[in-house]
């Protein structure tokens, strides 16, 4: 991203933050792994949403004084020894090209700036609090900087401006639909280099390779999120990790993936059978996700309630399981669908978003998941049909449209291995 994209994120926060007030966003540190050797660092999301700077232990300060706001950024200084071992550290001049923040300091003067400013009469500090994670470890450094001040200066009012972070992030910009379309293609090229691989007794963990190197060679180093790669019954379990299972032909391999351009996350499912054919249960339960999936990309438009997008999901995929006899009352539909329709995707891979309480309505430039999963134990088929969803001015886009998805598609594309 230019680094105007960067500072216009800054300025329209700024303008909600009241006055008299320091905003103040981390970007973290990597936790501890081993006895000597730390996780790799990976930047807080927002902090690189309204900085662009990926480097631990930075701190953006922004001091708002009636219209007008003081940035400071501070960083790790330069410290040859240290950067000998662990690689670069930015320089200043880096830094402003990355973020458009002028004022760059290093970080050891970050605390005695904050006190200096409360002993100055600064009352209010506003931070990035998500309520959904005050327990996590390692702690993050917004809640050890509030236990700090409530030690030191208990009379500092604390602001959680959580929300109002989420409800910038939850619009997409132009130049950020723009990034995604690009993922979208690479995501596209790592799930034919899978159905390309697959043949009889081949490993989820080979499948996952092909899908890794596929990304390496387009310049995409790490997916945006843990690859889920699997085959057979491995597929009844979500969130699966492992890649240990060996997938045989009758089998479906269920991938949910996603590549990161620039900072932009998608997250893709698609199911398909090994030997490249559909059964005939296969395809009846995949012709339930896919009618539904093709449904809600043509009824989704503004102005819906966003509640309404996974209640039309689950209510329209029952209706397709009811018709082929397998779901008779809608009461049962757990049995066969277990997870959500929908969730936002941008810097996150579930993206933050502001509902409004639940009553926020569908507006152009929201970017969501449309993932309709079917989960036929009895029968041993698991799959999702999962695709990205852009709403528009008039309608929607579905930006995963690049990767094959019908059963017409699919077998064609493989049938040419």
């Amino acid at each position: 991203m230019d680094k105007a994209f960067h500072q216009q994120n800054r300025q329209e926060l700024y303008r909600s933050l009241p006055a008299d007030s320091l905003l103040l966003l981390f970007s973290g540190r990597a936790p501890r792994k081993t006895s000597d050797e730390d996780y790799p660092f990976f930047a807080d999301r927002s902090f690189v949403y309204y900085t662009g700077v990926e480097q631990a232990d930075s701190v953006l300060a922004a001091c708002k004084g009636g219209d007008s706001v003081s940035e400071t950024l501070f960083l790790l200084p330069k410290d040859d020894y240290l950067e000998r071992w662990n690689g670069r550290r930015l320089s200043p001049e880096e830094a402003r090209d990355r973020s458009a923040l002028e004022n760059i300091r290093p970080n050891s003067e970050f605390l005695p700036f904050l006190e200096k400013l409360i002993a100055g009469g600064l009352t209010t500090i506003c931070l990035d609090f998500d309520r959904r994670r005050v327990d996590e470890q390692p702690v993050r450094q917004a809640l050890q900087l509030a236990a700090w001040l409530g030690t030191h200066y208990p009379f500092v009012r604390l602001e959680n401006i959580h929300q109002r972070i989420a409800g910038q992030r939850t619009i997409k910009k132009p130049c950020e639909i723009e990034a995604m379309r690009y993922a979208e293609t690479i995501t596209r090229d790592g799930i034919l280099a899978m159905m390309r691989a697959a043949r009889d007794g081949i490993y989820e963990y080979q499948l996952k390779a092909e899908f890794d190197y596929a990304l390496a060679q387009r310049g995409v180093l790490s997916a945006g999120f843990p690859p889920i790669v699997s085959a057979g019954k491995n597929n009844f379990c979500i969130h699966y990790h492992e890649y240990r299972g060996q997938a045989r032909d009758g089998d479906m391999v269920l991938n949910d993936v996603g590549a990161c351009w620039d900072n932009e996350i998608n997250d893709v499912s698609r199911g398909w059978p090994l030997n490249g054919r559909f059964s005939e249960r296969q395809k009846l339960l995949y012709q339930c996700a896919y009618r539904t999936s093709n449904h809600m990309f043509e009824t989704l438009r503004p102005g819906l309630p966003m509640s309404s997008v996974d209640q039309e999901i689950r209510r329209y995929n029952f209706e397709q399981l009811r018709e082929i006899g397998v779901c008779a009352r809608f009461e049962d539909v757990g049995t066969y669908i277990w997870h959500g329709g929908a969730h936002h995707v941008g810097y996150d891979t579930h993206d933050m978003v502001d509902t409004k309480g639940g009553q926020r309505l569908l507006e152009p430039g929201m970017v969501f998941c449309v993932d309709v999963g079917i989960y036929h134990e009895a029968w041993g088929i698991g799959f999702r049909l999962e695709d990205n969803c852009l709403i528009t001015e008039d309608g929607c886009e579905n930006l995963s449209a690049v990767t094959p998805r019908s059963i017409e598609d699919i077998e064609d594309y493989m049938a040419k291995r």
